[in-house]
């Protein structure tokens, strides 16, 4: 079972990798503090430690450099983050398709709608 979304939380830009997150599974976002831009979404069996390498590296994962995804950001500060924790792994990556899908099908009808709007 899921919990609810967290606070939105912003990186320290310091040296210290200190994160406010579930030691355990569950869901993150990254995002953009002023544009408001997804940097980074996914799931995690320690959400602390992926977004503590998420800030120390500036990428999700090898799997990130592979399908091309740009760093996230060139100062930290500059992103929040947000957490969800879950009871399990396999909670936390259902619960990740579950958003992912809610987030398309929400862009899909903003698409649709100035679709319509410009060919009325």
């Amino acid at each position: 079972m899921m919990q609810t979304w967290s606070g939105w939380k912003r990186f320290s830009d310091g040296d210290v990798d200190t994160v406010e997150a579930p030691v355990g599974p569950g869901v993150y976002e990254v995002r953009h503090t002023l544009t408001g831009r997804v940097m980074a979404f996914g799931h995690s069996a320690d959400v602390a430690k992926s977004l503590a390498e998420l800030r120390s590296n500036g990428e999700a994962s090898p799997w990130a450099r592979l399908l091309g995804r740009e760093p996230l950001a060139a100062r930290v500060s500059d992103l929040e983050y947000r957490t969800c924790a879950a009871e399990s792994r396999a909670d936390a990556k259902t619960a990740a398709q579950r958003l992912l899908g809610l987030r398309q099908s929400a862009w899909r009808r903003r698409r649709d709608i100035g679709w319509a709007g410009r060919h009325a």
